[in-house]
């Protein structure tokens, strides 16, 4: 079954849960904000979308800029950081047979489920 880490407040993620419905496609929403993920959770994800932790960062978020941006940091310290501020996890993300991708552009999000 696929799953989507949901954000309802992010259109892209909105936009990604329409085409998934309008696909017929069956789906499990993760609502990562209230339902946050652990650190494992995390790091399994990251494995899922072989990616490396800051690449999974909204670098834009204002907690990120204001508590971490001048930092150096570890790859478990950024994962901890999303952890504990999962709204700095980019969203939305797509996974299907223990693969993932960052769903914000449907076309990929369209070849990704073929």
């Amino acid at each position: 079954m696929i799953e989507i880490y949901h954000n309802p407040r992010c259109g892209k993620s909105r936009n990604c849960l329409a085409f998934l419905d309008q696909s017929n496609q069956d789906y499990k929403i993760i609502p990562y904000l209230t339902e946050t993920p652990s650190s494992a959770d995390l790091k399994s994800l990251l494995g899922k979308l072989n990616l490396k932790p800051l690449q999974l960062v909204r670098v834009k978020e204002k907690i990120w800029i204001e508590n971490y941006k001048e930092k150096t940091m570890t790859d478990d310290e950024i994962i901890q950081a999303m952890a504990d501020h999962p709204i700095l996890i980019e969203r939305p993300i797509v996974i299907k047979d223990g693969k993932a991708i960052i769903g914000r552009d449907l076309d990929v999000v369209a070849s990704f489920l073929d």
